[in-house]
């Protein structure tokens, strides 16, 4: 229990009350107070807080499994530890630590997909901003077993969206399958995500065909490290454009941050023989779509990847430390959280955005 900290009885917090109520910045939400938490819960004081699209399907409630309500959205928190759980037994994190809140709450750690490093996929996880309260507040409750550690040489800002979107993309990368000099297709590489797969593949030693539109997200990614650029709204053939890009071949993988089913759909067409897609984006209601026969005749791999385990995490905020990788953001402050689900709604949203908690 702290003694060191002054922790308040309200605080400001973004709620959603239901489906269809607007978005309301509270100023008066509760805090839990330290006698309050229960042994393995830890209170932090949030900094700052990154905003994804996920976030946008836990507001809108689209998704076929719908996020709790009222709630407090929100899962790339950074902030100090103030307040720890009486009774927890060897925590990892201690009083005045700085850590960051990720999408994974809590897993149990003790069913199978936990044993196998799938933690993020635990039969009793809880997801932060969906289905227990998340980041987007001055004080947030989680499990000491599961906020992460923030490197010295990462300011909170720049931390806070490697924590989900830095994360999510960094592990699919390590999963696809690929080696130094492969091709690896990013679509959607101008957004919060795509701009991170662009810097991860690159310090990871492969080459990258960025997908996506408009001049602005052209230079972000080419600065960023991508060998080659593709409009999808400009290309004629999409499919051909990758092909010629990549030597007439295609490409060794494609991991898919573009939250819209076509952009599943063309790439088993652009992937060479023995290539793999790696499922990442998340659109509302979509089926994956696959031609059997060349999946079949190409030995293509489908391989899905959702966010990532607490080493996966500590691994991407490392690479992000030793300065391999930069997350572009626009800082707002928790008040402009409505106008950034708009702009993530129209797709108009370069990199990420990151909402200041000292409004």
């Amino acid at each position: 229990m702290s003694t060191h900290f002054q922790i308040p009885k309200t605080q400001r917090a973004a709620i959603v009350e239901s489906k269809d109520a607007p978005l309301r910045v509270r100023e008066d939400h509760p805090v839990k107070q330290p006698s309050e938490l229960a042994p393995g819960e830890c209170l932090v004081k949030l900094d700052c807080s990154g905003v994804c699209h996920t976030d946008l399907h836990a507001r809108k409630g689209d998704w076929p499994i719908p996020a709790k309500l009222p709630l407090i959205g929100g899962h790339e928190g950074v902030g100090i530890v103030v307040a720890i759980g009486g009774h927890t037994l060897d925590s990892p994190v201690k009083l005045g630590d700085r850590v960051g809140i990720k999408w994974l709450a809590y897993s149990c750690l003790d069913c199978e997909p936990c044993r196998k490093g799938l933690e993020q996929s635990c039969e009793k996880a809880k997801c932060s901003g969906f289905t227990v309260d998340g980041t987007f507040s001055e004080y947030v409750v989680s499990y000491v077993s599961h906020v992460t550690p923030i490197p010295p040489e990462l300011s909170s800002d720049e931390a806070a969206s490697i924590l989900c979107a830095g994360l999510t993309v960094y592990r699919a990368i390590k999963y696809s399958n690929t080696h130094i000099g492969d091709w690896i297709v990013l679509p959607g590489a101008g957004g919060g995500l795509g701009h991170l797969g662009v810097q991860y593949a690159t310090a990871m030693g492969l080459r990258v065909v960025a997908i996506d539109t408009g001049a602005e997200k052209k230079e972000l990614c080419l600065k960023l490290g991508a060998e080659k650029w593709i409009d999808f709204r400009e290309t004629k053939n999409l499919v051909q454009d990758i092909k010629d890009a990549t030597g007439g071949k295609g490409a060794h993988a494609a991991v898919i941050t573009a939250a819209n089913g076509e952009a599943y759909a063309q790439a088993i067409d652009y992937l060479r023989p023995g290539g793999t897609l790696v499922v990442v984006g998340l659109p509302a209601h979509a089926k994956l779509s696959a031609d059997i026969f060349f999946t079949v005749i190409k030995s293509i791999n489908i391989v899905g990847s959702y966010v990532g385990n607490r080493q996966d995490a500590r691994e991407a905020l490392d690479i992000a430390a030793r300065g391999k990788v930069k997350c572009f953001f626009a800082k707002k402050p928790l008040s402009a959280l409505p106008e950034v689900y708009e702009g993530l709604e129209q797709g108009t949203i370069v990199g990420r955005v990151v909402l200041s908690m000292k409004e």
